[in-house]
């Protein structure tokens, strides 16, 4: 069946103004499938709603997890914390026929494949910190006295794991381990709600804000495992750029406040 790859992130269904976007998202193709790179929202019913639409839409649907789905937000009715709260998550996808980090990699036959389209899930460590700041502990005092402090320090639990950057080095373990089983006949596109690499970090207004937005141990992982494309979110800076000869594409719709300074644009991505 003919279709198109196409990627959003960010959608951040909290917003009516991008609830209505989420809304308006439809295939240009019987065949197209959907990548969600995460923060759909913070409310497992938001999560739900908009997995549940965007399914019943796209001949597929792959998700990752942001950092927003796995708040405990004073909001949510459900008060699952870390693993608990992911694995709950996981479930409602999988009922949905949602592909997760937890499932069988699918390969995308349509436009531009074969590739393996491989969901990951690996947090963040703070190692993407300032030039001469030597450790984590260093890096967030120096992002506490600047005022810039991402608000998982108060809502992303890593239960039971002791830190998210435990948790971090588990999930990078873990996938390293699947991604090196893949099948090396095809090209991947690599998933993941937090960039890949650091470098797209370096154009932040806040270069505080990096250590919450990635992880080393991935740098080269759009070589070891044959990346023909990366798509992530998490920035709020929509863009494509090039590293190593791969494509690496920010996907995100983001905030209202965000979008609506920017030229308008079709809220998916290729």
């Amino acid at each position: 069946m003919h279709g198109r790859l196409l990627a959003v992130s960010d959608l951040h269904v909290a917003y009516q103004e991008n609830r209505d976007i989420t809304a308006g998202l439809r295939p240009t193709a019987p065949g197209d499938w959907l990548i969600v790179a995460g923060d759909v929202g913070e409310r497992v019913a938001d999560v739900e709603w908009a997995l549940g639409l965007l399914s019943e839409r796209f001949a597929k649907v792959v998700w990752v997890p942001g950092n927003h789905e796995l708040w405990t937000h004073p909001d949510d009715p459900v008060t699952l914390r870390g693993e608990e709260r992911y694995r709950r998550l996981v479930g409602i996808c999988r009922d949905l026929g949602v592909v997760t980090p937890e499932d069988p990699y699918p390969v995308w036959r349509g436009e531009g494949g074969p590739v393996t389209v491989a969901p990951l899930f690996v947090l963040y460590d703070y190692s993407f910190r300032m030039p001469g700041v030597a450790t984590k502990e260093e890096s967030l005092r120096l992002a506490h006295e600047a005022g810039v402090v991402c608000t998982d320090e108060f809502f992303l639990h890593p239960d039971p794991h002791g830190s998210r950057d435990a948790w971090c080095r588990e999930r990078v373990a873990r996938t390293e381990q699947r991604l090196a089983a893949v099948d090396p006949a095809y090209p991947t596109v690599l998933v993941n709600h937090w960039p890949l690499v650091r470098q797209p970090t370096d154009i932040l207004r806040y270069p505080e804000f990096a250590q919450w937005c990635g992880t080393t141990l991935t740098a080269d992982w759009h070589r070891r495992f044959r990346a023909a494309a990366v798509v992530y979110g998490h920035l709020h800076i929509p863009r494509v750029t090039w590293y190593d000869g791969v494509r690496f594409t920010e996907v995100s719709i983001g905030y209202p406040r965000e979008w609506k300074r920017r030229p308008p644009r079709e809220p998916l991505r290729t």
